[in-house]
């Protein structure tokens, strides 16, 4: 039995939802590369502004939740909220430094990670043809991110960076696969958005960014980045942790890449090569073969 053995059936809804998430998030790597401002800044307001946002409709039952809950129901928005500031940290840094379509096809390699890290840590077993549709995917996004590889030292910084985000973003879906099944959406992802805002002010003060004295257009951004990619595209993955693996979660992300790269070469005139094109068909279809094997596996 693997992960999905304890889990209630798929509802409907959740089939529905989840692409929702996928199109906010595609939006995300458009508007960092508008903002201007220090990347961990862009961090900062992203997630402080989705706390504040969340605090209003949780604020009793967050508080009422914590002094009932126990260590486990603590630590895990804390954990989550560490690796969620470093996923931003490093991922949004890798904009300043490499194509929109680089960036977002190393930064969700993740799949990779969670199913290593699930068949490692829960004992999931992942069945051959949920291995094939990893290994699809993420060649069609290796296809898409070729092109950049021999654009020198600049882009390759940025692709590492874009990797590590990847590493820690996996991290986050792990922690939140576990800790849905026991915590309700919204204090849950009040916490671990809050956790990750205090991280990044810390270490943005450390770094002597200015909080301050940006464009208005750039504030306009930022309260974009919060409203969409964050508190619809990052919530919505949160909610559906609880019926989807870690897994295919991680996999339908891999989705965000075509909707950035098209993104991208529409508003701020980024190349569409053949890789682009053929590597998104390949991303695409792992995506339909992940899927129709997580029915499977519910209905097992």
């Amino acid at each position: 039995m693997n992960e999905r053995g304890a889990l209630p059936p798929i509802p409907q809804r959740a089939k529905l939802i989840l692409p929702i998430g996928l199109v906010a998030i595609s939006c995300a790597a458009i508007l960092i590369k508008s903002c201007e401002a220090p990347p961990l800044i862009i961090a900062v307001y992203r997630l402080a502004v989705a706390t504040l946002v969340m605090m209003v409709f949780t604020l009793p039952r967050t508080l009422r939740e914590c002094r009932q809950t126990g260590h486990q129901e603590i630590f895990a928005p804390f954990l989550a909220g560490v690796f969620l500031s470093g996923h931003f940290a490093f991922w949004i840094t890798s904009l300043k430094y490499t194509s929109v379509a680089s960036s977002v096809i190393f930064v969700t390699t993740n799949p990779i990670f969670v199913a290593l890290a699930s068949a490692l840590f829960f004992r999931e077993k992942l069945s051959p043809i949920l291995i094939s549709s990893i290994l699809v995917a993420v060649l069609g996004g290796l296809i898409i991110g070729w092109g950049d590889l021999d654009k020198g030292a600049s882009s390759l910084y940025g692709d590492i960076l874009a990797l590590l985000g990847a590493v820690m973003a996996t991290g986050y879906l792990l922690v939140g696969r576990r800790a849905r099944r026991i915590m309700d959406l919204g204090p849950y992802i009040t916490r671990v958005y809050g956790m990750a805002a205090i991280i990044l002010i810390f270490f943005a003060f450390i770094n002597g960014d200015s909080f301050f004295h940006y464009p208005p257009r750039t504030y306009l951004f930022f309260f974009l980045l919060a409203l969409g990619p964050q508190l619809v595209g990052h919530t919505t993955l949160n909610w559906s942790l609880k019926f989807f693996s870690a897994t295919f979660v991680a996999i339908f992300i891999l989705g965000e890449p075509i909707g950035a790269t098209l993104l991208a070469y529409f508003l701020l005139g980024e190349p569409l090569s053949q890789n682009i094109i053929w590597g998104g068909i390949l991303v695409l279809l792992g995506i339909f073969l992940s899927a129709r094997e997580e029915r499977k596996m519910a209905a097992a």
